[in-house]
């Protein structure tokens, strides 16, 4: 509730007009149309004695539960108040037994509007005779003498008594409003277990093991991962264990996001990027990750790249012209711009050619789909004035048609290309003469 809000419930004067305040609570017509009949039937009771004002008590207790499950601390404020009308004790149990309902979080609300019912229950008991109170927990009103006024009742503050309700283990008058919110939260049922963690999932992983500087033999070690504490890549399982069990665990990664294709390896048979590779959550089956194959292995996952950016290199995967440049941009068509889509979004993670068998068994001579992918971008650029010498280059036995066309290649790109077609274009492009 606002502070503001609370100032002006502060300043009601007859309770009746809470049925007015009633709408900045943010409460809904219906719950309006019952705060005043509740006021009404409170007001009614509320000046025929000590039975009858707590009558009016219980009929606020009523509402204030009531209103608890429909408009949270605003309903507290407002089934305090009601309650006030009878009896200042009740008031606080009502209150107390809304903040009950509410649990934790409307705690704090039930605090803050216990005093404003003690208040309010004390001016209404001004008017009233106080009558002897039985030891055993009978109601009564108070005199408007000057006084001390506890959270629950007893003697009154100056111009005003308050009422007071004594139970069975004795007087409720010497409650405070902090103890009162501090049993409320204790009262409250404590949420259900497993209701904001899942019930673990665990997953066995078999990662590919080997360490140059030891002497074991390469090795496939098992880890357990729970998946529902964890998050949904393969990525994020390899950084869990490396984390958490297995710090000597080796692989490469960097942008987590399929762009720099550092974390390219085996999983499950498949080359694939860790990042972009989703964990398979069924738990009997068990997922299998080891490094590029036929591969130099470095440690573990990470495999030596050094042959494979060497080809890369080999192509000049730059612009070459043959004049030098007037400082002024080389102008492309679109048309001609458009022939570049579907090739320069390669991102050298070497997948496609550690899954082409070809490159397998020639990846000392053969360049690779990866490679010859590359090759044909700078190729088709109208902007290349070496289209002729480049063709020229990789027109040879081993660098280009040792590809048969197996397609594996535009099976595992991660990025959805087609280096197999590329390949296709570069060997029509030398049949013609001319880029294709």
């Amino acid at each position: 509730m606002r502070p503001s809000a609370l100032a002006a419930v502060l300043r009601l004067g007859p309770l009746a007009s809470l049925g007015g305040f009633a709408p900045s609570l943010g409460l809904s017509p219906s719950i309006r149309g019952l705060a005043s009949a509740s006021i009404s039937a409170a007001a009614a009771a509320g000046g025929g004695g000590g039975e009858a004002g707590g009558g009016a008590g219980r009929e606020g207790v009523l509402v204030a539960r009531g209103l608890a499950s429909c408009s949270g601390s605003g309903a507290a404020v407002i089934g305090g108040a009601f309650a006030a009308r009878g009896t200042a004790a009740a008031a606080t149990r009502g209150v107390s037994s809304v903040a009950a309902g509410l649990g934790t979080a409307a705690a704090a609300a039930a605090a803050a509007a216990t005093p404003l019912a003690a208040a309010i229950g004390g001016g209404g008991g001004a008017q009233r005779p106080k009558p002897a109170a039985p030891t055993g927990g009978g109601r009564g009103g108070g005199s408007g003498s000057s006084g001390s006024v506890p959270a629950g009742g007893g003697s009154a503050p100056a111009g005003g008594g308050g009422g007071g309700e004594r139970g069975r283990d004795g007087a409720v008058g010497d409650v405070q409003p902090g103890k009162l919110a501090a049993e409320a939260r204790q009262s409250a049922p404590p949420p259900p277990s497993g209701h904001f963690t899942k019930p673990p999932l665990t997953k066995e992983f078999m990662i590919y093991r080997w360490n140059p500087d030891g002497t074991e033999k390469p090795r496939y070690q098992t880890y357990q991962v729970d998946l529902n504490n964890c998050g949904p890549m393969m990525l994020d399982v390899l950084l869990k264990i490396k984390d958490e069990q297995d710090q000597t665990l080796a692989f490469r990664r960097s942008c987590r996001e399929g762009i720099c294709g550092s974390c390219s390896m085996n999983i499950d048979g498949s080359s694939t990027l860790a990042c972009l590779c989703k964990v398979n959550r069924d738990p009997g089956h068990v997922a299998k990750v080891a490094p590029l194959p036929h591969m130099f292995v470095v440690k573990d996952l990470v495999v030596d790249m050094a042959n494979f950016y060497a080809q890369y290199k080999s192509i000049k995967p730059y612009l070459q012209r043959k004049e030098p440049s007037k400082g002024t941009e080389y102008y492309q068509s679109k048309e001609s711009r458009a022939k570049l889509d579907g090739l320069y979004e390669c991102i050298l993670c070497a997948c496609c050619s550690t899954s082409c068998p070809s490159y397998w068994w020639n990846s000392d001579k053969y360049l690779g789909p990866a490679v010859l992918l590359a090759s044909y971008r700078w190729i088709v650029d109208s902007r290349d004035d070496m289209t002729q010498e480049r063709l020229a280059d990789i027109d040879d036995a081993y660098k280009l048609y040792r590809c048969k066309q197996i397609m594996n290649c535009a099976v595992v790109c991660p990025k959805g290309l087609n280096p197999g077609k590329a390949i296709a274009k570069i060997k029509q492009s030398l049949g013609k003469g001319r880029p294709l």
